[in-house]
């Protein structure tokens, strides 16, 4: 079963690298309140061209190198 996220992008700066931010909401163990947490996730981005700020959708996939196991799968505006 493959793992997807949806994310925003916020770095560009490596060569067919994207690293995108994922977000959840996550209950404080004592206090119940919902607490925000986040994922900084390195995704291939092959052939898309892309932009800081945009919100994309990756797919977990085979080990692209050591960091990377993801890829952009669509651009969602």
């Amino acid at each position: 079963m493959k793992r997807t996220f949806i994310g925003k992008i916020i770095s560009l700066k490596m060569n067919k690298t994207a690293v995108v931010e994922v977000g959840r909401k996550q209950p404080h163990p004592l206090y119940k309140k919902l607490l925000r947490r986040s994922s900084k996730i390195k995704a291939d981005t092959g052939e898309l061209t892309l932009i800081v700020g945009q919100k994309v959708k990756i797919t977990e996939t085979k080990p692209i190198s050591k960091e990377k196991f993801f890829i952009v799968t669509k651009v969602i505006k």
